[in-house]
């Protein structure tokens, strides 16, 4: 008996006390606002629109500091004595026009990020280096400048633009793994 008591009396007063408890906060819901929460009363809430913020300049800036510190980044892990001409490297791109991934793509290609570059040269990607002949530059600054301008010229000028299609001129011997080097570093640098 006393097993069936139990249950029927948690049953019998569970509803009970739902129903006091909406009463209750039904009272004081009253007493506050006016009006019972169980009532569907339509409040006008007036909305105003926040202004707009045009971020386009803050992104731009952003993004532009983004390229170069992922730049820096990438010199600074494969610790090429182009680090510091990171700020450089992406300027002279965007004077010229070319894709500044391209600049660090080549000279890791070329000479292993500035490593195995003859020595006192400055030249890092390969430039001019032909048979007996070495093209020097007297800092990587004037490299720099001198190979974004010469992309543009002689490359990005005649449709040359990506990879694939700089190596039929800038290395046309080569069966296309100086490509697929290129692209490789240029896509770590995305």
């Amino acid at each position: 008996m006393r097993k069936i008591f139990l249950p029927l009396t948690l049953f019998l007063i569970t509803p009970l006390v739902i129903f006091i408890s909406v009463v209750y906060l039904s009272y004081f819901s009253y007493k506050k606002t006016g009006s019972s929460f169980l009532s569907n009363s339509n409040q006008s809430v007036a909305f105003a629109a926040l202004p707009t913020i045009d971020n386009s300049l803050e992104n731009q800036i952003l993004s532009k500091d983004s390229r170069v510190e992922n730049l820096r980044e990438f010199l600074n892990r494969y610790e090429s004595p182009l680090e510091p001409f990171s700020q450089k490297i992406v300027e002279s791109s965007e004077k010229y026009g070319i894709d500044f991934r391209l600049i660090p793509a080549i000279a890791m290609q070329e000479s292993n990020l500035c490593k195995k570059a003859p020595q006192n040269t400055h030249n890092c990607w390969g430039f001019g280096i032909y048979g007996g002949k070495v093209t020097s530059f007297s800092d990587y600054e004037e490299a720099i400048e001198t190979i974004s301008k010469t992309l543009l010229k002689d490359y990005k000028s005649l449709g040359l633009i990506t990879p694939d299609q700089i190596m039929t001129k800038y290395t046309p011997s080569n069966n296309g793994d100086w490509a697929l080097s290129v692209s490789y570093f240029m896509n770590q640098l995305q």
